[in-house]
């Protein structure tokens, strides 16, 4: 096996095309910082799999997957994203939502058995790095509205879609 060319402290970029616009891929040797929605991306190319960094390769196939609704749940090594440690409980229950499956910021709230916290919620949930792969398009109002996503509510409501067939099972997986 070769030996890395990144520093810890150094990130390799990837530009993933979907239904929903250009992704942004973020990751060192220690897996995925990013993925970020780029709303005007410019002279920004996709990457094409071939040209991937090895450390973004299996980030860039299991989105590619997701968007071909071959892939339900990820499975990636990360690069740990900085936050509070209440962003981090946060973003640690967002990847318990189930495909498909939705749940309220009053839900996240009491399972981190804080129910006054919801508008806290909303706000680390806005904060999450890793949109789609840590799935916070899943969260939504107390009364079913969608509200507030990063990406913005027209992406919001096409990744709820694109999961909607499969939308069977328990609420958290």
């Amino acid at each position: 096996m070769a030996a890395s060319i990144l520093s810890p402290s150094d990130f390799a970029y990837a530009y993933l095309s979907t239904p929903v616009g250009l992704l942004e891929l973020k990751a060192s040797d220690a897996g995925l910082a990013a993925v970020t929605f780029l709303d005007e991306p410019g002279s920004l190319a996709p990457t094409s799999p071939l040209a991937v960094a090895g450390c973004l390769r299996e980030a860039h196939r299991q989105l590619q997957a997701y968007f071909g609704r071959e892939l339900r749940d990820f499975s990636l090594l990360y690069d740990q994203p900085r936050g509070t440690e209440f962003q981090q409980r946060v973003w640690h229950m967002l990847q318990r939502v189930g495909y498909g499956r939705t749940a309220s910021y009053l839900d996240l709230a009491r399972l981190l058995e804080n129910p006054g916290a919801v508008r806290a919620v909303g706000a680390a949930n806005g904060q999450n790095p890793l949109a789609i792969v840590w799935p916070c398009h899943r969260i939504i109002g107390a009364s079913g509205q969608l509200t507030g996503y990063a990406g913005g509510l027209p992406r919001k409501k096409w990744l709820l879609a694109h999961e909607q067939p499969a939308a069977q099972g328990e609420l958290f997986g």
